[in-house]
C-alpha cells in the first residue's frame, strides 16, 4: 500500500512539475517588477485601502488610454444593501460610509 501511495505521489509531481516550473520562472520574472512597484505605490494603495469602507461599491479598476487608472463608484442603484446603521459593542457604527 505504501509502495502504491508513493507510485500515485511520483506520478502527481511528475504531471505537476511543468507548470510548476513555469510558475517559478514567471516569478522570478515579474518578482523585481512587482517588487518595485510595491516599494513606490504601497504607501498610496495603503491609504486608499484605508479610506474605502466597501469596495463592492465601486466598479473593477479601468485603464485609460493615458495610462491612468480609475475607479468609479458604482450608480447609487448598485448599492449592495445597507445596514441597519446600528451601534456595535465598541460603540462605532457599521453604517457605511461615501468615500
Amino acid at each position: 500500500m505504501q509502495r502504491g501511495l508513493e507510485l500515485f505521489l511520483e506520478g502527481v509531481e511528475e504531471e505537476l512539475s511543468p507548470g510548476l516550473k513555469q510558475l517559478q520562472e514567471m516569478m522570478e520574472s515579474f518578482g523585481p517588477a512587482l517588487q518595485d512597484f510595491l516599494l513606490q505605490m504601497g504607501p498610496a494603495l495603503a491609504e486608499v485601502a484605508g479610506e474605502v469602507q466597501d469596495w463592492s461599491r465601486y466598479e473593477l479598476p479601468e485603464v485609460l488610454p493615458s495610462g491612468d487608472i480609475i475607479i468609479r463608484r458604482k450608480p447609487d442603484g448598485q448599492k449592495p444593501p445597507a445596514s441597519k446603521g446600528g451601534q456595535g459593542t465598541d460603540g462605532t457604527s457599521d453604517a457605511p460610509i461615501d468615500i
